[in-house]
């Protein structure tokens, strides 16, 4: 369990290695953000001293070392706009983040199992036909869409909710139903397929013969071992979303960490963008970690290797 553990948390740190690299040069490319900092018709040489108060006109790679001798010691440096370190800004934005992910999490993963359940224990019958359909639009219709049509019917015609911003319960509402339908729906499809899979193995048949009540069957024999690809899933809509729904906050007015990278890349605020991305990164390789742990516990084939 140790080896597998050190290889996991190995893996995690290249990847995050990997994910900063990749933000630092690409974040470059971007272009000279001098000029955006300063007034219209700023000299040469005042440009120039900016560059050079910004350490922008140092070799790339002389950066590049510079930048990730920091970031060890947790100094992205000072954003471009706010005149404050980046790290602040960035976490300043995460509770909002983890407030709408969390909430929207819960929401999916409670209706998307009980909907994923009816679908397979009613197969062939009418409910099983009305929760894939239901799973199947709420895949098909795209984010924005949604959030706008809530905001018209909860927030326009009925004046029940907030249309944007943030500060109370109701401001989360319909941001966090916008994407919990998203995960509910593919959270019902993944559980149903695995589901019946699991149904029709041969352990499952046995155990009926032998005469257990049902509901230990599912319970033991069924649902468990449905669990590994659904929770895969989840972790992996866990990371998307606490990286930051940028649509989602954007339509919503949410301040959250999605929303603060997309204004920094367009203000080429690269220590915003490289604290941001780094800080989505270890939260998402992270959550990807817990997982694979959490697959040595529901299957000890996986952490011995085989």
């Amino acid at each position: 369990m140790i080896r597998f553990m050190l290889g996991k948390l190995t893996e995690a740190a290249i990847a995050v290695w990997g994910v900063i690299t990749i933000v630092f040069f690409v974040s470059r490319v971007l272009g000279d953000p001098t000029a955006l900092l300063l007034p219209t018709g700023a000299s040469d040489a005042e440009l120039a001293a900016l560059r050079s108060a910004l350490g922008l006109d140092q070799p790339l790679l002389q950066q590049y070392f510079s930048s990730m001798g920091a970031m060890l010691r947790g100094d992205f440096g000072v954003s471009f706009q706010h005149m404050r370190p980046a790290l602040d800004v960035v976490l300043e934005r995460m509770p909002a983040t983890a407030s709408l992910a969390f909430t929207a999490l819960a929401l999916g993963v409670l209706f998307g199992a009980i909907a994923g359940t009816i679908a397979a224990l009613k197969r062939g019958k009418l409910a099983e036909f009305i929760v894939m359909i239901a799973a199947l639009l709420g895949q098909a219709t795209p984010v924005f869409w949604l959030g706008l049509m809530l905001i018209l019917f909860f927030s326009v015609q009925l004046g029940w909710l907030p249309s944007s911003g943030s500060g109370s319960l109701a401001h989360l509402v319909l941001p966090a139903l916008t994407l919990a339908v998203f995960v509910s729906a593919s959270i019902a499809r993944l559980l149903r397929s695995s589901l019946l899979d699991i149904l029709g193995e041969d352990y499952v048949r046995t155990a009926r013969a032998k005469g257990l009540l049902p509901q230990t069957i599912f319970t033991w024999h069924v649902a468990r071992n449905a669990l590994i690809p659904v929770v895969t899933m989840i972790g992996i809509i866990a990371g998307e979303l606490l990286g930051g729904s940028v649509v989602t906050e954007t339509v919503f007015g949410w301040p959250g960490v999605g929303r603060l990278i997309v204004q920094a890349i367009q203000n080429q605020d690269f220590p915003v963008i490289q604290a941001g991305v780094a800080v989505v990164a270890v939260i998402f390789v992270f959550i990807n970690l817990a997982i694979d742990l959490l697959y040595g516990f529901l299957d000890p084939r996986i952490r011995q290797g085989r």
